[in-house]
């Protein structure tokens, strides 16, 4: 009983599951059966069940399901039992698999689907590294202190992690809001709601991690160097700056607002700088609604079949989700607000620590100041005292010496009047003769004593006047000590004040301590009160799930009764959309190998690598016929991945017959004959193989061996019937281009060293004449060279032009092998100018040595004037007609054949002064010996002329013999074309490592057209 009773709860699960995430309709998953699941988590203890069902889900066939999928994993990890995070850990590796397929896949929901389970696997791997913080992030902040009070080290990866876990989660949200306003897709709609459904756990999930990312780089910035901190705060600053974005446009949308409340960010991130300024952070708090969501009646009958099953009546859950109706509001109201109370006082606290601070740092501040003004004042009174003392002892001296010069004076005047009288007795006894001495001796005593007394009172006036100015010296140091004191006095009030302020800080303190106790009591017996809750309601729904199962075991008997007959009917309808598939396979067969013969269908013709690139994707298909094949006999309940394979393997074997007739078209009769037996083996064993499919009894024993083999000798066929050349690699293209117009420059550059090495020779053996038009004819060579080497800086400026603006988003290798035959005819052309150098140079040397002849210089100059032709004809096939690179390459071609004409002219004026010179002379000769030697050279003559027109007719063969293999198809040269090559150019004959084939391709291709060198090629025949 007890078996049975557990495998119905898992049957009840699973059917939960299924119904929650097989809906294929653009609607979000319904609340009522994610809190099944997450009660039946809750019930087992684990997700071991939800997962052992999810893995047979059609997760990579749908991408709607892999999106609900995602959001309800997203569900069970937040709210979900505590072990569903440990049963996930194993299915990690296959939510990453389901991601990069999608990720992989142009699917309207592919791209966000990457992204989701991107951010399940970073939630998962984070929280089993970090088992201290829920899948919900609902940490206290006591654990979440304790978890980053560890090594520094540790903390760092730690916030490394979150970053990431954060990028994913904003990533996501970007996406989603990108989608919908690319397809103008409203949020009220069940389109929208469905894409916007998981954001909600998205923003619970965005808050917590913002408060952690604050507190670790706060914590990060009181131990690391700032510099070292500068990457971690622009990404901080970045998702700051995202983060606000979405919760403002979340916030103005109404499936957001009736759902949850988002909190508000400040305009402006933390500054991470000041320590002090985290106590002005506020942890953003996201909160659920008070409101349930409207409770469908329909949602609560569960279908079981596609059947006429019968419908269970259980609108008794009804009735008990009305009672948690009831509930549930109570208790969210109850958590909302102890979760705002312990916010706010937690905010008050840290305002209260961060006053106190302040406040201590005043009060020290204060201390040190009353010290440094009491030590002041000290120093003020010792120095006032001193100075008082100074001045006292400088007053006494002076006093004192002011005494003594009053008592010298009144020594003097008292000796003066002595003198006074003696003087008169004298002046009595004197005769009369002596009165005019005497009168003058009187003046002169009375004239010193007049300068001694000035001098004494210019004395005393000044020692008045010191004494005055230290008296008013001793009133300000009394003045400033007595505002010294008044400043003392108001200091010691100050801090008596801030003694008193202190006290009532202190108090306050208290107060607020005692009152955040008795709410973390208050908030404690809360707590119990909702455990209590919890529990009777735990105990309540576990009776309900014992009636529900009950009733789900007698339903599940009922199905298993007609379970036999419906998998019957089921296997026969799969096998009956086979036979269809199969029909429509062989019509299409029929089609493909009628065609074969069809005259209609003669003029079509298709290339040896389109056949061969059919004939590969062909070989494949039939790979996947094989194996959906057996997939199909192991369980043919599904015949879908059969359905797929056939579809695919009838269109592309008849592409195949198609494309390897019209490739016999243009193919020799031998191997088009051998070809068109192929295709026709190819249909009449593919008929047998599809026969073999469409009977049930031969439907075991059909194989494709047989259609293996002839599609792989139509692909060896195709091989054989590629051009040659054609097995060059396309990637080499670019290499051998860079590499060929190196070449090219280097050898121009090394000739024209060569030149004047050649013309300094010619300098040193000869002379006179000789000399002159070695002169002549070596400047002329050199110059060419010149321009030579202009011209191809020209090409390969203008070359490297075409392929950036023709590249687009490729590589320079793609253009190459996308513009095969152009870059072939473009090295072709390179190397002809390379060569047409270094024949001119050999010719120069040969002629100004005597060994070689002035025509061999001539047809160089035609050679190179051609080559040059033909690079300049395969640049200007790709560039624009406004390239100013292009004007200057034809600048530059037209320099060239100016002085290949430069050259032509030097070279026949030099042969004619050389002639002249050694002009004969037949006045010696007799009439008998002038007959004969005119004789002679009319024999001559005529040889020459013969020898002449076999030349031409020999030169003409070899003309059309190259244009064969070059790939044009031309008639042999009129006569007219043959007896004109005096006045014409020759052709520059290619590397014959090169494709023969690329100018066969229709010009309707815009890289298969004929290339205008090749029109040269003709006129200059």
């Amino acid at each position: 009983m007890a078996s049975k009773k557990t495998e119905s709860k898992k049957n009840e699960k699973t059917d939960k599951s299924e119904k929650a995430l097989a809906a294929e309709k653009e609607q979000f998953v319904k609340l009522q059966l994610m809190l099944y699941i997450i009660l039946g988590t809750h019930k087992e203890g684990g997700a071991v069940t939800f997962w052992s069902h999810a893995v047979s889900l059609p997760l990579s066939s749908n991408a709607i399901l892999s999106w609900k999928f995602c959001h309800v994993v997203h569900k069970l990890l937040r709210d979900g039992h505590p072990n569903t995070l440990r049963d996930s850990r194993g299915h990690t590796a296959s939510i990453r698999q389901m991601g990069t397929l999608w990720g992989n896949l142009h699917d309207r929901y592919g791209h966000i689907v990457a992204l989701y389970a991107k951010l399940l696997c970073i939630k998962i791997d984070f929280h089993l590294k970090h088992l201290e913080i829920p899948p919900n992030l609902e940490t206290p902040e006591q654990v979440l202190d304790k978890a980053i009070a560890i090594d520094i080290n540790k903390v760092f990866d730690m916030t490394s992690e979150v970053l990431e876990y954060m990028e994913a989660a904003l990533k996501l949200q970007e996406t989603v809001f990108r989608q919908m306003e690319s397809s103008s897709t409203s949020s009220t709609t069940p389109v929208g709601k469905c894409r916007l459904a998981p954001l909600v756990l998205v923003v619970q999930d965005c808050g917590p991690l913002y408060h952690f990312l604050v507190k670790l780089l706060f914590k990060l910035h009181s131990r690391i160097p700032l510099d070292a901190l500068l990457g971690h705060r622009e990404r901080f600053r970045e998702q700051f700056n995202s983060l606000t974005q979405f919760f403002e446009r979340a916030r103005g949308m109404e499936f957001f607002k009736s759902i949850i409340q988002i909190p508000d960010l400040p305009d402006e991130p933390p500054n991470f700088l000041r320590a002090a300024s985290f106590a002005d952070y506020v942890k953003p708090v996201v909160v659920q609604n008070e409101t349930f969501p409207d409770f469908d009646e329909t949602d609560t009958q569960l279908d079981f079949g596609e059947g006429n099953y019968q419908m269970v009546n259980t609108s008794w859950i009804g009735q008990t989700l009305k009672e948690l109706e009831v509930v549930k509001p109570e208790l969210e109201l109850i958590k909302v607000e102890a979760q705002r109370v312990v916010v706010q006082l937690q905010s008050q606290v840290n305002t209260l620590e961060s006053e106190l601070e302040d406040q201590r740092t005043h009060k020290q501040m204060a201390l040190v100041e009353n010290e440094c003004l009491r030590m002041e004042v000290e120093n003020l009174r010792t120095h006032i005292h001193n100075t008082h003392y100074c001045l006292f002892g400088r007053a006494q001296t002076a006093q004192i010496h002011f005494s003594r010069l009053k008592e010298k004076h009144a020594e003097l005047v008292s000796k003066h009047a002595d003198l006074m009288r003696k003087n008169a007795e004298m002046v009595k006894q004197l005769s009369s003769t002596q009165q005019a001495q005497e009168e003058l001796l009187t003046n002169k005593q009375q004239m010193a004593v007049e300068v001694e007394q000035l001098k004494q009172d210019q004395k005393i006036e000044r020692l008045k006047q010191e004494l005055a100015t230290e008296r008013a010296e001793i009133s300000q140091v009394h003045n400033a000590l007595q505002s010294k004191e008044k400043a003392g006095d108001e200091l010691s009030s100050v801090l008596v004040g801030l003694q008193a302020e202190k006290e009532t800080l202190l108090r306050t303190v208290k107060d607020q301590e005692a009152e955040i106790t008795s709410l973390r009591q208050a908030a404690q017996l809360h707590q119990t009160m909702l455990q209590q809750e919890r529990e009777r309601h735990q105990r309540e729904m576990t009776a309900l799930h014992n009636q529900l199962q009950e009733k789900v075991s007698w339903c599940r008997e009922q199905e298993l009764q007609d379970s036999g007959v419906l998998l019957q009917k089921l296997q026969d309808e799969q096998f009956s959309l086979l036979q269809c598939a199969v029909v429509e396979a062989e019509g299409m067969v029929l089609d493909a190998v009628a065609k074969v013969d069809d005259p209609l269908h003669v003029r079509c013709i298709c290339t040896p690598d389109y056949l061969i690139n059919r004939a590969e994707l062909t070989l494949a298909s039939i790979d996947k016929m094989q194996q959906s094949h057996v997939v199909y006999l192991r369980n043919m309940d599904d015949a879908s991945g059969l359905l797929r394979s056939v579809t695919q393997f009838s269109h592309l074997i008849s592409d195949t017959i198609v494309n390897g007739a019209a490739t016999a078209h243009s193919a020799p009769t031998d191997q088009a004959d051998r070809l068109t037996d192929n295709c026709r083996d190819c249909a009449t064993h593919c008929l047998q193989y599809l026969k073999e499919l469409k009977l049930k009894a031969t439907l075991p024993r059909a194989d494709p061996t047989a259609v293996r083999f002839v599609v792989q000798r139509i692909l060896n066929q195709g091989q054989d019937l590629r051009p040659r050349g054609a097995d060059v690699q396309k990637e080499e293209l670019a290499d051998m281009v860079d590499k060929e117009m190196t070449a090219t420059s280097t050898a121009i550059e090394d000739a024209v060293l060569r030149m004047d090495e050649i013309l300094s020779q010619a300098r040193r053996d000869s002379s006179g004449v000789k000399l002159e038009v070695n002169q002549s004819i070596i400047g002329s060579c050199s110059d060419l060279m010149k321009a030579i080497h202009m011209l191809v800086t020209s090409a390969t400026d203008l070359q490297r032009d075409i392929v950036e603006s023709g590249r687009g988003a490729g590589s320079v290798k793609d253009f190459y092998a996308k513009n095969s035959c152009w870059t072939e005819g473009l090295i072709s052309a390179s190397k002809a100018v390379g060569w047409g150098a270094t024949q001119m140079l050999e010719s120069a040397d040969k002629v100004v040595t005597d060994r070689g002849k002035y025509e061999e210089l001539i047809v160089c100059s035609h050679e190179i004037a051609a080559s040059t032709a033909q690079l300049v004809a395969a640049s200007k096939v790709k560039a624009d007609r406004g390239n100013r690179k292009l004007q200057t390459l034809q600048q530059a071609s037209r320099h060239v054949n100016d002085m290949a004409a430069v050259v032509v002219s030097s070279t026949k004026s030099g042969q004619m002064q050389i002639e002249n010179k050694n002009s004969m002379d037949f006045s010696s000769m007799s009439l008998i010996k002038l007959k004969t030697e005119e004789m002679d050279s009319q024999v001559k003559v005529l040889e020459l002329e013969k020898q002449l027109a076999n030349e031409r007719i020999r030169l003409g063969g070899l003309r059309k013999k190259h244009y064969e293999i070059e790939g044009i198809s031309t008639d042999s040269p009129p006569e007219s074309a043959v007896n004109s090559f005096d006045s014409s150019l020759p052709t520059v004959f290619p590397d014959p490592s090169l494709s023969p084939g690329c100018m066969k391709k229709k010009p309707s291709d815009n890289n298969e057209h004929y290339s205008e060198a090749q029109h040269v090629f003709i006129l200059l025949s």
